[in-house]
């Protein structure tokens, strides 16, 4: 059985993960930007190559299959609304993909190229350098890819399109990203500035609003866990 303080602190960091990042799903989505590029140099791209797509703070990812076709992870709350496939494999919208991340309900998908990218510029393999790790035969990773297509629960920390990517390509589920956000949280944590400001929030959130239950355990349980965490 999962213990329950490990699940509310995960879905937390998941939480913070999501809104420091929340340009990500502010750019390129299907109802709000129709500038995407209707040309890229697909004949360039291998079958199994790793397509890497910058959106601000976060990275998107997907394997390369061949014939136009990017296998990728998108979150969606369509999918656990509907069963009809003509709605589920529309280009998910910047609504659905934010309620799919909340709900964490995700699919390995297959797109065009231009759906996957939306007019973002598109780095090839440039996770083989980032990683240093040694990759799969390229067929191998796209035929990796084409066996995960479908419903997957989703999870910005625990289970990424980057995840899924990696899997993929060397074999090992990482995510970059998300370990960089943990890394950056700790130091946060560990800074005593932090454990000072929360005091000092709570005893102002006291003075404010008075000594009650929902004010003073607050007040003396998260300074408290920062000083023990530093």
């Amino acid at each position: 059985m999962k213990n329950p303080l490990l699940q509310a602190v995960s879905l937390l960091l998941e939480k913070l993960f999501l809104f420091s990042n929340f340009k990500l799903f502010s750019s390129g989505a299907p109802s709000e930007d129709k500038a995407r590029k209707s040309f890229y140099e697909i004949s360039s791209f291998r079958r199994g190559d790793v397509l890497e797509v910058p959106r601000f703070h976060l990275t998107h990812y997907g394997i390369y299959l061949g014939d136009n076709r990017v296998a990728h992870m998108m979150p969606d709350i369509l999918l656990v609304l509907t069963a009809d496939k003509g709605l589920t494999q529309t280009v998910v919208s910047n609504k659905r993909l934010i309620l799919g991340v909340i709900s964490r309900v995700a699919s390995i998908r297959v797109d065009t190229v231009e759906d996957f990218a939306y007019g973002a510029e598109i780095l090839v393999n440039h996770l083989d350098d980032t990683l240093k790790k040694k990759a799969l035969p390229n067929q191998e990773v796209a035929e990796r890819a084409e066996e995960r297509l479908g419903f997957t629960t989703y999870s910005l920390l625990w289970n990424n399109c980057e995840h899924f990517v990696t899997y993929c390509r060397f074999g090992t589920a990482i995510s970059p990203q998300a370990d960089k956000f943990c890394e950056t949280l700790k130091i946060i944590i560990r800074d005593q500035r932090s454990m000072l400001a929360s005091a000092v929030l709570g005893l102002a959130s006291i003075v404010y609003l008075g000594l009650t239950s929902y004010t003073a355990l607050p007040a003396i349980f998260i300074p408290v866990c920062l000083w023990l965490a530093g």
